[in-house]
């Protein structure tokens, strides 16, 4: 090739690489990460299918096994009714995952939306917004909720209404000072220049560059809301006591957990499994989505 060729010829330019790519890249390359997700979505399938998959009705009482220990027939034992374990298993995690899922999409949703008004609107209402949720934030999530759950009585929508107040006031914080980091930089000053109102700039402008880090930490906090949930159920003040909720199967077998421990133990380690899953997910989340971290 001449060197009049050479030069004309055209240069080949990496494409760039999106976001998006970029995380799932990131994901696949952290093993944590993928054991967490390839546990969530093995029992979200196995829940979605439990119709399916369930050998027994969830709510069948086989008198003959009552109290029965795993075994060919019941692979996970039954409990003090004779309900099969392994159907009410799969069963509940329709309810338990419902409940974690809503409960912390909706404290997202509420806690971004308010949280970016609160943090652009300026000092007068960021001050009395913040007393407002020092104040919320002086009742523990977790007692604000049995206080909720005892007012309203047991039910889904009523367990995740009483989950969702105790959390909205941390999101609201934390949006509010995602907020104040960017509400200085220049991209928002150039959107002012162009006469963009309040609130085009809050959720056209500085709401996408924001939620990238809501979702990490919605994603973290999944599986806390699934724990409140099962201790909201164990001291019956979540879902009906006959729902076959994991914290609801917890509470039935409270009384039997020494002679019978199969009972309270099974749906505890499914529990467990299930917010450790959370757990490595929002961590491998985080660390895919971090702006800084270099391939």
């Amino acid at each position: 090739m001449t060197e009049a060729a050479a030069v004309k010829a055209p240069v080949k330019r990496r494409k760039k690489e999106s976001m998006g790519k970029q995380v799932f890249r990131r994901l696949l390359h952290n093993p944590t990460a993928m054991l967490g997700i390839a546990i969530l979505v093995l029992i979200t399938l196995a829940s979605i299918f439990a119709p399916l998959l369930a050998p027994y009705d969830p709510n069948h009482m086989d008198y003959a096994n009552l109290y029965a220990r795993p075994n060919a027939q019941h692979l996970l034992g039954c409990d003090n009714l004779g309900r099969d374990i392994l159907s009410r298993i799969l069963h509940g995690g329709r309810y338990s995952l419902s409940l974690g899922v809503i409960a912390a999409a909706i404290g997202l949703v509420l806690g971004t939306f308010f949280g970016c008004i609160v943090g652009y609107a300026g000092k007068e209402v960021d001050n009395i917004a913040m007393r407002i949720c020092d104040i919320w934030s002086s009742i523990p999530a977790m007692l604000l909720a049995i206080l909720i759950a005892t007012a309203l009585g047991s039910s889904f929508f009523n367990t995740i209404l009483a989950m969702t107040a105790g959390n909205i006031p941390g999101s609201i914080r934390n949006t509010r000072a995602l907020v104040l980091r960017e509400r200085e930089l220049e991209y928002l000053e150039a959107a002012k220049a162009m006469n963009c109102s309040k609130m085009k700039v809050i959720f056209k402008h500085m709401m996408p560059n924001i939620i990238s880090f809501k979702i990490v930490g919605t994603a973290g906090n999944i599986g806390h809301t699934i724990m409140q949930a099962s201790g909201l159920s164990f001291i019956g003040l979540g879902v009906p006591p006959s729902t076959p909720e994991w914290g609801a199967m917890c509470a039935n077998a409270r009384g039997y957990f020494l002679d019978h421990p199969h009972m309270i133990l099974i749906p505890g380690f499914v529990i467990m499994l299930v917010v450790l899953a959370f757990n490595l997910f929002g961590d491998g989340l985080r660390d895919a989505m971090d702006p800084k971290l270099k391939d």
